[in-house]
């Protein structure tokens, strides 16, 4: 079955993958075998096309890419009981050892064995169907669109940020970073309460996308005037409850404290490939609390709900679609970042 395979840094071909139908030949009873409908483009898929690495994780072998998906339910193990053939689903892709002590805890993201769609030596989803556990796949009601529901994994981010922020009603927030992940966690900081999510960018594309989400939503372009400054002339130099730092940029992450008011939460979601500049003094005399985020950890089920119920409405954020066929071509548009687009998704053919 042909899959999305990048061989090597820079090359990606589509073509069979004989190794992976091996694999997964024999479904195991609380298993299901899924038809995949959806996969969004994900950073980190660029990122591996464009470095062949992430961190520690280096493409030594060719991996199947993708791991933002939904499908349908086309096989089920002996012994799964919650779902059936026909139903629709998007799946959780990081699977931790379920005996380990982090997952004991309850923090199975943070289990060190966890292996992750798309993550090498773990291949991913762009292909025709995978096989996935019971406990990691999440039944779609009829009103989310398998669009939607490919959405569920980068929108999991945002709303773990905003469960980590303890975001109470009323309380304003700057969401550093308007890309895909800085647009769900606005949109997640918004339904946990928030009266004020400020955006900040250096893309205006990506800004007036950010503006348009919802008139609660205040965008900052970072060109012309500092997060900072725009805070403090809104709140009387108090500051907001919340700053969000979304953007992997060193230059942004080291002055996260600067909008935050006193006794105010910094959530750290995006990835820093080396050590920052911390102001330990800003954050002190602010008696500022820290949390960093690890992708994300119960929160499937309550993406699903709020996406059913337009609690939460992502659908302005998927802003390309690709044909599998024209995979590749959907990888190099990505890794070339337009400003206008957010996500980009690839169909599957039915």
């Amino acid at each position: 079955m042909k899959s999305l395979v990048l061989e090597e840094q820079h090359v990606l071909s589509l073509r069979d993958f004989p190794e992976i139908s091996r694999a997964e030949a024999t479904l195991g009873p609380r298993d299901v075998r899924i038809k995949l409908h959806t996969v969004g483009i994900c950073g980190s898929d660029v990122h591996y096309y464009t470095h062949g690495r992430i961190g520690p994780f280096v493409i030594t072998q060719p991996m199947i890419l993708g791991h933002e998906g939904a499908g349908t339910v086309v096989e089920i193990g002996a012994e799964v009981t919650t779902l059936a053939v026909g139903d629709r689903v998007c799946m959780e892709p990081g699977l931790p050892d379920p005996n380990s002590r982090a997952s004991r805890l309850g923090l199975y993201n943070v289990d060190p064995a966890v292996r992750f769609w798309a993550t090498p030596p773990v291949h991913g989803i762009l292909r025709p169907t995978c096989v996935h556990p019971e406990n990691f796949t999440f039944k779609l009601p009829d009103t989310v669109s398998f669009a939607e529901a490919a959405m569920v994994e980068p929108l999991a981010v945002g709303v773990h940020a905003a469960t980590k922020a303890r975001i109470k009603p009323g309380d304003t927030a700057v969401v550093l970073g308007a890309g895909p992940i800085g647009l769900v966690t606005a949109l997640s900081a918004l339904a946990a309460g928030c009266a004020r999510v400020y955006v900040a960018d250096l893309s205006e594309k990506k800004l007036e996308i950010a503006t348009s989400l919802s008139a609660a939503i205040t965008p900052i372009n970072v060109r012309s005037e500092s997060p900072a400054s725009v805070v403090a002339r809104d709140t009387d130099g108090w500051g907001v409850d919340v700053v969000f730092e979304a953007t992997g940029s060193a230059a942004a992450a080291a002055r996260v404290f600067e909008p935050l008011c006193p006794g105010g939460c910094v959530v750290m979601i995006g990835g820093q490939p080396e050590p920052i500049q911390y102001d330990a003094g800003a954050a002190m005399i602010r008696e500022a609390r820290v949390e960093n985020i690890f992708r994300y950890a119960h929160v499937f089920p309550r993406c699903v709900g709020m996406l059913a119920s337009g609690a939460i409405d992502v659908k302005p954020l998927i802003t390309r679609t690709f044909a599998f066929e024209d995979s590749v071509h959907a990888f190099v548009v990505a890794a070339s970042a337009p400003a206008s687009d957010v996500k980009m998704q690839i169909e599957l053919p039915q």
